[in-house]
């Protein structure tokens, strides 16, 4: 049995008197955590403490390895292409939420998409309620997104189905009243055990380096960026930096945009579902042009997932099929 005591004590003497925990004690420590066996007390000292001294590496990838053994895992559509996998859990505060329409920009090269997150937005414009009124219902058993994702290759997944323990643990929010290691832990799932390219959005710049080092090296297949008010999708108005890991390789796809803004693009006029729906609508009919930043993040996933075989090819395709000459 842990001696939480213990643990609270060595992380919670605040952000410079704290002891980061080792790989193994933040294993056993966060699994105890996804198997409900830390009482609520001890889990909101822990839970606080985290957040002020914030995850180390080694603490990252103990959390990181207790919850990949509790995942529940689907099985990758077939196909040679790799399904691509976007965490959604931020919603729109200030801007439209077009991580759906990046997911139905992938759906038309016949790239399957798992996107995971809450069905309740708590305040923000989420992804469940976008996809609602687009005509895609969330698959709310594992038998169900099976079935979406080997009919429709595009699944929107609740958080409860593939992670229970994390979902519960994301619940601890609006008793505490501020985020927690879980809510770093979900963007960094796969659900496929591997064989997935990873779409892992931070939304603080520190965390940037911190995601690079976790995935730099490893076999994983992951585009990182700094998200849109936390979604997984490139910033309409300014293209962030996108940089892929696959093979225990870094390569930087798309510098980030810098300097004056030369013209704004054309998007939704409000940020609830219904306007969000149509202009996406819109958007993948030609009606309006879709921004430069999607269309340059898409051409990265047709890279990662074996659908071009280098970014001039995907740069090219996507150029002919979006009519974005921007992206060529």
């Amino acid at each position: 049995m842990l001696n939480l005591t213990h643990y609270i004590k060595e992380i919670g003497r605040g952000k410079d008197g704290a002891r980061d925990m080792s790989e193994q004690e933040a294993y056993e420590l966060f699994g105890a955590i996804l198997d409900g066996g830390v009482p609520d007390l001890e889990l909101g000292a822990i839970l606080i403490a985290l957040r002020v001294k914030s995850e180390a590496e080694d603490e990252l990838r103990g959390f990181y390895r207790a919850a990949d053994e509790r995942l529940i895992r689907l099985d990758k559509p077939s196909g040679r292409l790799t399904p691509v996998v976007i965490p959604s859990y931020n919603g729109a505060r200030h801007q439209a939420n077009l991580t759906a329409l990046l997911a139905l920009l992938l759906q038309r090269f016949h790239i399957p998409v798992l996107i995971h997150g809450p069905l309740e937005g708590m305040g923000r414009t989420g992804t469940a309620t976008i996809l609602r009124e687009l005509g895609i219902m969330p698959a709310v058993t594992l038998a169900k997104a099976q079935e979406a994702m080997r009919r429709d290759g595009l699944a929107f997944v609740p958080t409860q189905v593939v992670a229970p323990g994390l979902a519960n643990l994301l619940s601890m929010r609006q008793r505490l009243g501020v985020r927690n290691s879980g809510h770093t832990l979900i963007k960094m799932i796969d659900p496929f055990a591997g064989d997935s390219v990873r779409l892992v959005s931070v939304s603080h710049p520190d965390y940037l380096e911190k995601m690079r080092n976790f995935f730099t090296g490893s076999d994983a297949n992951v585009l990182l960026l700094r998200g849109t008010e936390g979604e997984a999708f490139a910033n309409p108005k300014r293209r962030p930096q996108l940089e892929l890991m696959k093979d225990g390789r870094h390569e930087i796809l798309f510098e980030a945009e810098v300097g004056p803004i030369a013209t704004l693009p054309k998007l939704p006029g409000a940020i609830d579902a219904v306007t969000t729906a149509a202009w996406i609508r819109a958007a993948l009919t030609g009606q309006a042009p879709l921004p430069t930043p999607l269309v340059n993040q898409l051409a990265c996933c047709l890279y990662a997932s074996g659908y071009a075989q280098d970014m001039n090819q995907a740069k090219a395709i996507v150029a002919v099929e979006t009519g974005s000459l921007a992206a060529a």
